[in-house]
């Protein structure tokens, strides 16, 4: 008798433990995520509001385009066009500790950028409109690899409001940002490089 509840809790304990942990999140971040996946399936252009930097930059005069492309529960594809430019997707996903932020880049042929999937993890609640997104250890020790040290104190910002959704970079010496206008939804670009529509 002693042998088979010992083996009837054995196989208890290994069904509990073979069940999918549940999603956990708080509610400023589910508040954040769910307002970006409200827009899923639109796009918005944006304008540049925003850009210290030494040079010209890429970004002027170029039509800019934020493309709420694909949404589940846990993950947001949200691609950023740059004029002809397809090569940027930004991917936010619900990690069970946080949020993070991946910037994937790629080739018009689809592969993989040398620079790609950098981006960082949320460190506190933020709110429901605003959340930071310091660089995590990965992108630190890539932008090291790539001579791009200075990057390593970058933190990415998202802000989301009824009328507004804006990207903004900064660390020492450098701010970027663009503002995206939500009350005009324009036509969905094309998929981006490497992804399929």
């Amino acid at each position: 008798m002693k042998l088979l509840t010992a083996a009837t809790l054995i196989v208890a304990s290994s069904t509990a433990f073979a069940r999918p942990a549940p999603l956990v999140s708080i509610p400023t971040h589910d508040a954040f995520f769910n307002s970006i996946a409200a827009h899923c399936g639109k796009a918005f252009e944006g304008e540049v509001a925003v850009d210290y930097a030494k040079g010209p930059s890429s970004f002027t005069d170029k039509k800019l385009v934020m493309h709420v492309r694909k949404c589940s529960e846990t993950e947001l594809q949200v691609p950023f066009h740059v004029g002809d430019d397809a090569s940027r997707t930004w991917i936010i996903t619900k990690t069970g500790s946080g949020l993070s932020l991946k910037h994937d880049h790629r080739h018009k042929d689809g592969t993989d950028d040398a620079s790609t999937m950098y981006g960082g993890h949320t460190l506190d609640a933020g709110s429901a409109q605003i959340q930071s997104f310091p660089a995590d250890q990965y992108s630190k020790e890539l932008f090291v690899k790539q001579g791009l040290a200075q990057s390593v104190g970058n933190t990415w910002q998202m802000y989301i409001y009824p009328e507004v959704f804006t990207y903004r970079l900064i660390r020492q010496g450098r701010e970027f940002k663009v503002d995206f206008d939500l009350t005009k939804p324009t036509t969905p670009p094309s998929a981006p490089w490497g992804y399929k529509d």
